[in-house]
């Protein structure tokens, strides 16, 4: 089926990639130079400085619609987004600049949605302006969370309030300063149906009896905020808190997941861009035996294979990022999946054939390449492993032949019987 951007889309595109080139990239080596002296866990000033740039351009919250009288951000499709979100991709710092970083974007979208008014109050307001930040606590050290019906830290109702208990770590930017505040989920009743156990409740940061534990690195690196383990420790929040109803949480986490994995595809396609663009460059400043690494005929199949691969890689999420805006999330839930496997395997070739063509400067702190290698291999595990996308979507293609197929080889052949 055919899409098509909106004016709004292209023009607010135009509009980043101008932002882009002329505010974001001029200030990389001040973003890092800040960083380094500040540590990885503190604020860089010169966001600030960004930020107010982009809300001056009507560049904020461009992932949602409005929710703030004075928050220019417009409302894009998904297909719309699709694009700009690649643009942003390609500098780390440049989603935050604009407040459309993860994981805030999906924890805004879930507070709007399932949020009391006094915590949209609280915490959504904030949270839209870029005031402050926010973690996602779903991942827990001891059990396999993939399965999201594994999850063990318990939510107690005790009168007025809930009281949580249990362990949780890759909270990604729970560390951070600005973080205040998280979205955690657990088990109310662990009686209820398989599906109907877990919820989602508010936590502010500095409750007491939360803590920090275990800091991961992920291949040796210090991501900004961490992803650290947190610990809950009869840690009692108001009944008001609780987003959505009792036993939602599993719901809710699929609904916020689904556009966070195609929100990561975006960028990633922009981080395969800049990779591609790193080789070039590299191939025509390096020569080998009398002539330019772009003079290789195996540099140049890398070279036109990488191009290949992100076109084709972008018709995808463009399509799949359609299928969303036109027929919904659930109906495009195979092709969500897709993508959540396609694009970061491609992401992860284009990166290492950069890496190649680089020698050993590839793999150190003086170019991109390591850390977006780092960065793009954690999301074949991030928001579902590359296995159980591949499961839900072989799931469902069966499943178009033969209805009534489930997972479990007994229920079949008794179906069948």
């Amino acid at each position: 089926m055919p899409y098509q951007f909106t004016a709004k889309g292209h023009e607010t595109l135009e509009e980043v990639r101008h932002f882009m080139d002329g505010v974001i990239y001029p200030a990389e080596e001040t973003y890092y130079q800040e960083l380094g002296e500040i540590g990885v866990d503190g604020y860089p000033p010169v966001l600030d400085r960004l930020k107010s740039a982009a809300l001056s351009r009507g560049l904020w919250n461009l992932f949602l619609p409005h929710l703030r009288a004075d928050s220019p951000g417009t409302p894009l499709s998904n297909l719309d987004y699709a694009p700009i979100s690649e643009e942003l991709g390609k500098v780390s710092f440049a989603s935050e600049a604009l407040n459309c970083n993860a994981p805030d974007t999906g924890n805004m979208e879930i507070l709007n949605l399932y949020g009391s008014e006094s915590v949209k109050a609280r915490w959504l307001a904030p949270l839209l302006a870029g005031e402050i930040r926010s973690a996602f606590s779903m991942t827990e050290p001891d059990i396999a969370s993939s399965d999201a019906t594994n999850i063990g830290l318990s939510i107690v109702r005790d009168g007025d309030e809930y009281v949580l208990n249990g362990r949780k770590w890759f909270s990604s930017g729970a560390r951070a300063e600005r973080c205040q505040v998280l979205i955690v989920m657990g088990k109310t009743n662990p009686a209820a149906s398989r599906h109907s156990q877990q919820s989602m409740i508010v936590v502010p940061r500095d409750t007491p009896g939360v803590s920090l534990g275990l800091d991961p690195h992920v291949f040796g690196y210090s991501d900004r905020g961490g992803h650290p383990e947190v610990v809950y420790q009869d840690v009692r929040v108001p009944v008001d808190n609780l987003l959505g109803e009792e036993g939602s949480g599993f719901a809710i986490s699929q609904a916020r997941l689904g556009p966070g994995r195609i929100h990561h595809c975006m960028r990633t396609i922009g981080v395969a861009e800049r990779a591609l663009e790193l080789m070039v460059i590299r191939s025509l400043e390096r020569s080998t035996f009398g002539s330019s690494l772009a003079h290789k005929g195996l540099i140049q199949d890398w070279i036109a294979e990488s191009r290949i691969e992100i076109d084709m890689a972008r018709q995808y999420v463009l399509h799949t990022a359609h299928l969303m805006d036109s027929v919904g999330n659930k109906s495009a839930a195979t092709q969500i999946s897709g993508i959540k496997v396609a694009i970061p395997n491609m992401a992860l070739k284009v990166i290492d054939r950069a890496i190649q063509v680089h020698g050993a400067a590839g793999v150190t702190q003086f170019f991109p390449l390591a850390h977006m290698y780092a960065g793009i291999r954690t999301l074949r595990i991030a928001d579902g492993p590359d296995e159980v996308h591949k499961m839900t979507i072989a799931r469902r293609e069966i499943m178009n032949r033969q209805p009534g197929f489930r997972m479990n080889p007994q229920i079949n052949r008794e179906a069948t019987a």
